[in-house]
């Protein structure tokens, strides 16, 4: 048996950012597990620019963005094991892992922090009638394809979902040459960026349908064509407003879920709505020395974001092995309400807070001229002024330590209030949406 003081599951951003943050907190002997053949995660595909723009103050690539984590990871001598796959967790923080290398190997670790990230939803989790024919595939599969290993996916292309991946994509593809037919929504707003939109779809003359799905995939050996529809309120397809693109190619992008196999299977209590893990203010899940981080607790939109609340979970991590995080004291929960959907962490004890608290969170719809409202037990420590919130964009807000000062297992609300215009009242209520 291996030991270590940290074990980080995922080479990723999320990995990456709570390695180091746990190495620069005072700690050694540090793993990190990933089960690719490179570090940095979904970064090595992402070519375009846009990322780093918080926490480096310019525009970087993705593997940019990637690069300067690993080389500060390996400068920092932190080890790390590629084409490793980690086949088991328990309460005990005890991992078995294989690889062609080591072969079957098991870790015990003071402290685990979970960074795997997210996957795509595929055809089957949305049913889509019609025949299994070639060229149907993930926009993330497109986009390694395309980026990475040199294959052009197709020519005529149609795009179900405008998460980011499916935008950039958009823009991928015609850069390279494609016709992109559409991109085609189910939702009355889009799930990505207000600048991927702009820059993927407008400025390149592509059209996004929303309030519309696909009813229909034609062909047998290869897509021949998509029939798409306009939905009504209930999602359900509209008679007679079917619309037929013949396209060769049918790339999807309709969410992402976090990977929690691993998670699940130790016990980890998890929520409903994220489909990721319960965490408090240190990311700590409910069992004790387990942390989480990045895409696996929810989906991020931006990397910067990912990495700065792995630094989070790295230095916790690194306390728990010092023994520096305080277990015992007041415990809040934090919930959404009138508009706001999930807010991370959903549990906190202001012991361990330093100065302000960060909550996280996303909307339940497209709102605008509204203000976000924060009360802890009932009364209101903060309210500001939203112009425009969706969910495709998450939110955040700052907690003074001193406002957190109140009884144990009081409740730190936060709700969007006055002159809320709804562009169509729509609910998500599904699941990791």
């Amino acid at each position: 048996m291996l030991n270590y003081n940290v074990v980080v599951i995922g080479g990723g951003p999320a990995g990456l950012a709570a390695a180091i943050e746990a190495k620069k907190n005072g700690v050694d002997n540090i793993l990190v597990i990933e089960r690719d053949r490179e570090l940095g995660g979904i970064l090595q595909q992402c070519i375009h620019n846009g990322f780093g723009l918080h926490e480096f103050k310019e525009e970087l690539t993705g593997p940019e963005y990637a690069e300067r984590f690993i080389v500060e990871l390996r400068n920092m001598g932190i080890e790390y094991k590629l084409d490793t796959m980690v086949l088991d967790m328990n309460e005990n923080k005890t991992i078995s892992v294989i690889n062609s290398t080591d072969g079957f190997v098991t870790i015990q670790a003071k402290a685990i922090v979970l960074a795997m990230g997210c996957r795509e939803r595929t055809r089957g989790a949305i049913s889509i009638p019609g025949a299994r024919p070639a060229g149907v595939l993930t926009a993330g599969t497109a986009q390694r394809f395309v980026n990475m290993e040199g294959y052009m996916v197709g020519k005529k292309v149609v795009i179900l979902g405008s998460g980011d991946i499916g935008l950039i994509m958009a823009r991928r593809m015609t850069l390279e040459g494609a016709q992109v037919q559409a991109v085609a929504e189910l939702m009355p707003f889009s799930g990505g960026l207000t600048r991927n939109i702009v820059q993927c779809l407008d400025d390149y003359g592509i059209p996004l349908l929303l309030s519309h799905t696909i009813t229909e995939i034609k062909g047998r050996d290869r897509v021949e064509g998509i029939v798409i529809a306009q939905v009504d309120e209930k999602f359900k397809p509209i008679p007679g407003t079917e619309k037929e693109f013949e396209c060769d190619t049918l790339l999807l992008s309709v969410g992402l879920i976090p990977e929690n196999e691993l998670s699940v299977q130790a016990g980890i209590e998890m929520d409903r709505i994220t489909s990721g893990p319960i965490v408090n203010e240190a990311m700590e899940t409910n069992i004790e020395g387990v942390f989480a981080c990045g895409n696996v607790v929810h989906v991020h939109d931006l990397v910067d974001f990912v990495t700065a609340e792995s630094r989070r979970a790295g230095a916790s991590a690194a306390k728990y092995v010092k023994n520096e995080i305080k277990k015992e004291g007041v415990t809040l929960k934090t919930e959404g309400k009138n508009g706001v959907r999930y807010i991370v962490p959903q549990v906190v004890r202001p012991e361990n807070v330093d100065k302000t608290l960060d909550l996280f969170m996303r909307v339940d719809n497209v709102y605008h001229n509204v203000e976000m409202v924060v009360k802890i037990d009932g009364k209101e420590v903060r309210r500001m002024k939203k112009r425009h919130v969706a969910p495709g964009e998450m939110e955040s807000v700052k907690i003074k330590k001193e406002d957190l000062n109140c009884a144990d297992g009081s409740t730190i609300e936060v709700s969007l209030e006055k002159e809320a215009h709804v562009e169509k009242e729509v609910y998500l209520e599904k699941e990791g949406a």
